[in-house]
């Protein structure tokens, strides 16, 4: 990475001052659980007097919120999915009457009815709080200019980012998303030191800085705060080299709050810890539902601890990590990276397939972008895969044969199953200012 003055974002390596940790960051394990607890037991209660939907699943299962003794007890209490927030749709898991929320957000709804969120004054004023850790631990400072190029409006990408930015004492500029080339000049001109964005759309920037005839490393952006959508480690290594960057994870739901669940720490690069004095973590195993051990590998689930409007118990988030120590934020516990969600899984012939599995190919083959997709397709009565992905600008265009059949090699051989490849011309895939879809099934 670059060398950064005094003032800029963090470097690799360095710790943040201990005087820019909030009360929160720098309380102990045990003061913490104790903490987890009490809030715990207080979310149990709101919701089963306020939220019907929770005082039917908990008298289902036969627990009330007295029952909740322990953090372990929270295991004995039912989970809830993006269907019972799509059931009550779109205000009925509000748990404060609707004159006490002051923003509404929702998830794009394209697979059914959007999942609805609300925020009292106190949820907003956390939300901001939880983002504002993030950015710091991300590096960023007071004084520093954030260029903002999640989507605005009732994704909580945008906002959620610019409210906590602010309240870091950072100076916001309110890009949002598209517009690309205007964007380019936008950083250009405004010279920001840290960018929050989805990393696909970042690459889709990248490419248009150097369509410019602009070498993006020559920017002034040092940081990248990155989320919304899965991400590789070879990923990471893309962006920062091309950049010239620190590159990390930030996590967040908008059933859960938005962003800021979680933030990689820029001294480490390690996972993301996780905010846990207001988002409590499990992970269970995505078939069985039990509760997993820390170090195992399985599904997510979150119960907020200090949401007013819309508190959520054992949220299902069907994204897939594992819980880990704390290192740079010791009391807090890490997320590993998210590698895929258990609904994106695609079973080809038998063998799980991870989108990101492909990623991690295409970014270790020579005259290939790292934008792609890939359509699922019936021959006969076998399923099969295409990997479309676009052609580097620069890359000779004999060199494509080579990259088809190095990528269907390398698929067989990392992944397990047999695919086939084609390399698009460059900018002919459909690019997305927010999440991209990478998996197109045409099955019927």
């Amino acid at each position: 990475m670059t060398s950064i003055a005094p003032g800029a974002p963090g470097r690799l390596g360095e710790p943040i001052p201990p005087e820019l940790l909030d009360a929160g960051e720098r309380m102990g394990v045990d003061e913490l659980r104790a903490r987890q607890l009490t809030r715990l037991r207080a979310t149990l209660r709101h919701a089963y007097d306020n939220v019907e939907l929770y005082r039917r699943k908990f008298d289902a299962a036969g627990v009330g919120p007295e029952d909740c003794r322990t953090l372990a007890d929270l295991a004995r209490f039912p989970f809830t999915t993006k269907a019972d927030l799509r059931e009550g749709y779109p205000f009925g898991l509000f748990a404060v009457p609707m004159e006490q929320v002051r923003r509404i957000h929702a998830s794009s709804g394209t697979t059914g009815r959007p999942t609805v969120v609300g925020y009292t004054e106190n949820d907003l004023s956390m939300w901001a709080d939880v983002v504002a850790r993030s950015i710091r631990a991300a590096g960023g400072r007071p004084g520093h200019k954030v260029h903002i190029a999640y989507g605005y409006g009732l994704f909580t990408g945008g906002l959620g980012a610019h409210y906590g930015a602010e309240r870091a004492g950072c100076t916001v500029i309110p890009a949002s998303g598209g517009m690309t080339a205007r964007q380019v000049q936008i950083i250009q001109d405004f010279r920001p030191e840290i960018i929050m964005v989805t990393p696909s759309y970042m690459l889709t920037l990248l490419d248009e800085f150097e369509k410019q005839g602009i070498d993006p490393r020559t920017t002034s952006l040092k940081v990248g705060i990155f989320g919304a959508e899965p991400w590789t480690e070879e990923m990471r290594r893309e962006i920062e080299e091309r950049l010239d960057l620190d590159a990390v994870d930030l996590y967040g739901l908008s059933e859960v709050i938005g962003p800021g669940i979680s933030q990689e720490c820029v001294e480490t690069k390690d996972g993301l810890h996780i905010w846990e004095d207001h988002f409590y973590p499990e992970v269970v195993d995505p078939f069985t539902d039990e509760v997993l051990p820390e170090g195992e590998g399985g599904e997510l689930v979150f119960t907020s601890l200090t949401k007013e409007a819309l508190p959520v118990i054992r949220y299902r988030t069907r994204d897939l990590s594992r819980l880990l120590p704390g290192t740079a934020r010791p009391a807090f516990r890490r997320m590993e990276k998210v590698t895929g969600r258990s609904d994106d899984m695609i079973i080809l012939r038998g063998v799980n397939v991870f989108p990101t599995q492909i990623e991690e190919i295409l970014l270790r083959t020579p005259g290939v972008a790292p934008h792609f997709q890939l359509r699922l397709s019936r021959q006969g009565r076998m399923d099969a895969m295409t990997v479309r992905v676009e052609a580097r600008p620069d890359a000779p265009a004999e060199q494509r044969a080579a990259a088809e059949a190095a990528i269907v090699r390398a698929v067989k051989e990392g992944v397990g199953v047999t695919v086939t490849a084609e390399v698009v011309e460059p900018y002919t895939l459909e690019r997305s200012v927010g999440k991209i879809k990478r998996v197109v099934d045409e099955r019927g």
